[in-house]
């Protein structure tokens, strides 16, 4: 099993060591390609504070030719024990969003996004088109059986753990063409950042309550922790002081991606991915009075921090 942060999260059945152990997976590979995360931890340990995953971010297209959007992936997490909790609607980027909360309440959130290609100008759509006609085939009922019944069947094997991290890990389409990916670019950076990194994460959140030491336990000692140490951030936080929720960020590396060029598979660097900071403050619960930390997302900051994945020029 790799060690991630998830690996500490207590568990009670397979079905749970499973996504323990999807979500260890997606981190190493995350881990290795955004290299803030590497300082992020350092400044942990030399605090002696704890590193808790809030929430997973994972984007997606919303299309009906072939059928594709949130169900593409969430369904695997749903068969995990995850339930949608919470949806959001960013007019002004043709994105709609819903968060899931997993039955294990130490679980990250997952927060997936779509696009509606069908508001999208004729060859935006057009280029798309071109791209996802070639979508393989979703995740079948035989896997997402599979996965649901781990309960029963203790002994999945390594098959199925690297079957469902191929979902993230490979391409779902056909290979973009460069043009087609700048083109896309000055109409959605989200719709260019799609086509070429599919469902891999888009980012994994630090949890700011759980740093358990004073040198790091609200969201600017860490920022200035952070930037101390050589990290680009984001240069405000999304959410007022005493807020229910503040965000930010680290600035987004950049990958080299797959795309075509004059039909020849070659090599381009885009955006990839940030590291989150969350700070999540004491709600009161409207059934029971009491004060409860607030656990959903705010649609007016998670627009902002869509836009760290802007390609630079």
């Amino acid at each position: 099993m790799t060690s991630g942060p998830h690996s500490s999260i207590p568990v009670s059945s397979p079905r749970e060591t499973f996504a323990a152990e999807l979500f260890d997976t997606l981190w190493e590979t995350y881990r290795q390609r955004v290299s803030y995360v590497a300082t992020y931890e350092q400044v942990i340990k030399a605090s002696k504070a704890t590193f808790v995953n809030d929430h997973i971010a994972f984007r997606t297209f919303a299309g009906q030719q072939p059928l594709a959007g949130i169900a593409s992936i969430s369904r695997v997490f749903e068969a995990l024990g995850y339930r949608a909790a919470g949806s959001y609607h960013f007019e002004d980027k043709q994105l709609s969003a819903i968060h899931f909360q997993h039955t294990n309440p130490q679980f990250p959130k997952l927060f997936i996004s779509e696009l509606k290609v069908w508001e999208l100008p004729k060859e935006a759509r057009e280029i798309i088109g071109r791209c996802v006609r070639g979508h393989r085939g979703n995740v079948s009922e035989q896997t997402l059986a599979a996965l649901h019944n781990l309960d029963r069947d203790q002994s999945p094997g390594k098959e199925l753990l690297t079957e469902v991290v191929s979902v993230f890990h490979e391409l779902p389409w056909l290979l973009p063409r460069r043009e087609d990916v700048v083109a896309m670019n000055a109409v959605s950076q989200y719709a260019a950042w799609v086509l070429v990194h599919g469902y891999n994460v888009n980012h994994f959140t630090s949890l700011i309550n759980s740093h358990g030491v004073p040198a790091l336990d609200d969201i600017d000692k860490t920022i200035a922790a952070l930037q101390k140490a050589g990290v680009p951030m984001k240069t405000e936080i999304e959410g007022e002081r005493g807020s229910k929720l503040r965000q930010t960020a680290t600035e987004a590396v950049k990958i080299d991606v797959d795309v075509l060029d004059q039909g020849i598979p070659a090599k381009m660097p885009w955006t990839y991915a940030y590291f989150e900071l969350a700070q999540r403050d004491a709600v009161i619960d409207p059934e029971s009075g009491k004060k409860v930390r607030f656990e959903g997302f705010l649609g007016p900051q998670a627009t902002n921090l869509f836009e760290m994945t802007r390609l630079k020029t």
